[in-house]
């Protein structure tokens, strides 16, 4: 797959670094010369991603990862053609003093990220995983770091499991967009838990079954 990351900060990276290894990926940031700089630093581990500006990347990619913050949200879906994509949100609306989360009960980011841009096929994933995670690899003492995918449609759910899979991840199915509403307050459990209750950032939320 071409996977088109828009972000260049800790999860941005974090994302390239973990799908570089096993699928094409091209990152873009706000200005090419981020964009540049990222590659430049996962070529330093071994990695190749292309750099490009947002325009580019994702006129060439089949699957778009949002990996920055919410409020920057609308400036990136008016700044270039996201129809017929599949689009990946990964953010968290979160409150700039880190006291809540601005959305819920009613809707969430992904269903504005939706709003935003009508002719996408938007796809909620990856929003519950430290950055620092990425640091160190997605396998917990032999357990997979699990991600939630939501869609209202099903081929964009099926081909971002598919991605999440190919990378290491245990994709988890969690139904219709709206569930995003849910999965989004779990991202700001996570870390209240990292940050705020002390217990770092080598965390990951997962469920139990038998």
């Amino acid at each position: 797959m071409n996977i088109a990351i828009i972000g260049t900060g800790n999860i941005g990276k974090g994302l390239a670094r973990t799908f570089a290894p096993v699928q094409t990926v091209t990152v873009a940031g706000q200005s090419v010369e981020d964009a540049h700089g990222l590659a430049a630093d996962l070529a330093a581990s071994g990695l190749t991603v292309q750099a490009a500006d947002l325009q580019s990347a994702v006129a060439g990619a089949e699957i778009v990862i949002l990996a920055v913050p919410f409020a920057a949200i609308p400036a990136i879906a008016g700044a270039a053609d996201f129809s017929g994509k599949v689009v990946v949100d990964v953010t968290n609306p979160i409150r700039e003093d880190f006291s809540g989360i601005t959305l819920g009960f009613d809707t969430s980011a992904a269903e504005t990220v939706a709003g935003l841009i009508p002719g996408a096929e938007v796809v909620k994933a990856f929003n519950t995983v430290f950055a620092q995670v990425y640091d160190q690899g997605l396998d917990f003492g032999g357990r997979k770091v699990p991600t939630f995918v939501a869609s209202d449609h099903d081929g964009a759910k099926a081909k971002v499991i598919e991605l999440a899979t190919s990378a290491g991840f245990d994709a988890v199915d969690a139904g219709g967009l709206t569930n995003a509403r849910y999965i989004e307050p779990l991202g700001y459990l996570n870390i209240q838990f990292g940050y705020m209750l002390g217990r770092g950032t080598q965390i990951a939320p997962a469920w139990l079954s038998r």
